[in-house]
């Protein structure tokens, strides 16, 4: 079984609050880890000695290296071309779930202001990519 943790990348810290309070209220019980900027995550997913998360939740505005730039450049390397990224934003702009979908997202997920429907969407999310997807083998393309 693979135990790999989920990252959670996200710099609002009241987000980040929600998000891991979703997870525990889900009873997902695999670490999270939280990078609160887009060079944090690339640092993290582009470490080759570093385990690669389960899946990936990105917050498409962050400071810095934003959410678009970071999918860019995990699909552009064969070791994370194939982690399951998920954009996780207030942004309900379609120019943004285009450019999503179009660098390589595999879900874009709109935050929700209800605490109840955002604990339930996240749960469904761990659900999914946790126990149902299945993906090929880091770095084989």
């Amino acid at each position: 079984m693979n135990e790999s943790p989920i990252l959670l990348v996200e710099d609002n810290a009241n987000d980040e609050m929600f998000a891991l309070r979703a997870f525990r209220k889900n009873n997902i019980e695999r670490e999270v880890l939280v990078a609160r900027d887009g060079q944090q995550a690339l640092d993290l997913l582009l470490d080759t000695a570093g385990r690669l998360p389960a899946f990936v939740l990105l917050d498409l505005k962050l400071p810095g290296i934003g959410g678009l730039e970071v999918l860019r450049r995990l699909r552009a390397e064969a070791r994370t071309r194939f982690l399951p990224v998920i954009m996780l934003s207030s942004s309900t702009r379609e120019e943004d779930l285009r450019q999503s979908y179009l660098m390589g997202a595999n879900s874009y997920v709109c935050k929700m202001l209800d605490i109840d429907t955002f604990t339930r969407e996240i749960g469904a999310i761990a659900h999914y990519w946790l126990d149902i997807n299945r993906i090929p083998e880091e770095g084989t393309a």
